[in-house]
């Protein structure tokens, strides 16, 4: 029988790991919401996808409207001078730099070079959900790790010591994120050192250090660019759509050793950066003081809102992103659509195995106050359990 008359299942013909997946849930787009309920786009606020709320950097727009004319021509297929910028930057030969769509685009050009049938990856509950996306669609097999229980200083947060003893002859890659999303812990530079000394030298470590920019000046953190040299099985995958804000041109980097970047650039796709992405990029990495303005504002507003939230008697877990996982109760749902009609959009974690949080994005002054003062009125009317 034909598939049209309904007997023939496609799902069928994919190969196993992708049997199993579901799609990726990303953030409600405003233009959803407002569509949805009926509200003027200028009244909603997006706290639900960790973007930088002060918007790309000046000069990275006027790189983008030069570039613009010369969109006809295919980019850069090497992308020079944008990963010239990045070997100055980094202090790193550019043949020790990959780029990608998104930090993304490299933690799958990771799995598809590393991973398969009969091999492995490691990495912990409640981590992104991106890792068993490229891990299976690749035929590896996952290994996830219990989380750090709910009582130690990095709650929901990854367990190295765990991680390590479940790494086996099969084992090829292990990912880490650090900070991680979406609890927003981090490692310390003591655990992560351990954890690369001990592991073997033919299994992968990925750090994803999508937040590295609001965690740098956090005692006791390390960002693990640092240790290239010494660890040669080392993967640091950075972004541009966080603390640079261009998560809408998708552009992202891996700093690794010049043999694995060659292998990455074997399975890398065509053109995978576009030509306006990489002129933001490029212009975007030389504004250090647009950067230095978004992660002071991020951190100060941090510490800011987890107060306010404290105060109203709910469980915020220590985060060095810029996001919060606050923990709401058995009623989250029902906050999260409280929030919704009131024009507010943050991130439900359900998909992530944490029913009773959502994860809130950091935003301006003015929207992360709206968002206190709603959730404020949802704390009145009895939907909020006190969680500390």
């Amino acid at each position: 029988m034909s598939a049209s008359e309904g007997t023939f299942d496609f799902c069928d013909l994919a190969v196993l790991g992708v049997q199993g997946l579901q799609p990726y849930q990303p953030g409600k787009p405003i233009s959803e919401l407002a569509r949805e309920y009926g509200l003027g786009e200028s009244r909603i606020i997006k706290l639900a996808s960790n973007e930088n709320s002060l918007g790309p950097s000046s000069k990275a727009i006027e790189a983008i409207r030069k570039r613009a004319l010369e969109v006809h021509r295919y980019p850069d297929g090497n992308a020079y001078v944008l990963r010239s910028a990045l070997a100055e930057h980094h202090k790193i030969a550019p043949e020790r730099i990959v780029l990608g769509n998104g930090s993304n685009d490299l933690l799958d050009m990771v799995a598809r070079t590393f991973l398969g049938p009969a091999r492995q990856a490691v990495f912990a509950q409640y981590a992104f959900a991106i890792y068993a996306i490229a891990t299976r669609s690749a035929g590896g097999e996952e290994i996830v790790v219990p989380a750090n229980a709910p009582g130690h200083r990095q709650p929901y947060g990854h367990d190295l010591r765990a991680m390590l003893a479940r790494v086996t002859q099969k084992t090829r890659v292990v990912f880490l994120a650090n900070p991680n999303n979406p609890t927003g812990t981090w490692l310390s530079e003591g655990e992560l050192e351990t954890l690369l000394e001990k592991i073997s030298d033919d299994v992968i470590v990925v750090v994803d250090e999508a937040y590295v920019e609001y965690a740098e000046g956090l005692v006791g953190y390390r960002a693990a660019s640092g240790w290239l040299e010494r660890f040669p099985n080392l993967v640091v995958t950075r972004t541009f759509s966080k603390a640079y804000g261009l998560a809408g041109l998708r552009v992202g980097y891996a700093l690794c050793g010049a043999d694995i970047a060659e292998l990455l650039n074997r399975v890398r796709h065509p053109f995978n950066v576009n030509s306006i992405a990489q002129a933001a990029a490029a212009a975007a990495l030389a504004d250090s003081g647009h950067v230095a303005r978004a992660v002071e504002l991020n951190n100060r507003e941090r510490e800011r809102l987890s107060g306010d939230l404290h105060g109203l008697g709910l469980r915020v877990l220590p985060s060095a992103g810029n996001f919060l996982c606050v923990e709401v109760g058995s009623q989250a749902a029902a906050v999260n659509e409280s929030l919704l009609r009131e024009g507010i959009i943050v991130r439900p974690l359900v998909s992530y195995a944490l029913p009773r949080f959502l994860r809130v994005s950091l935003g301006t002054t003015e929207e992360n106050d709206r968002f206190t003062a709603v959730l404020r009125e949802i704390h009145a009317r009895g939907l909020l359990e006190e969680t500390t």
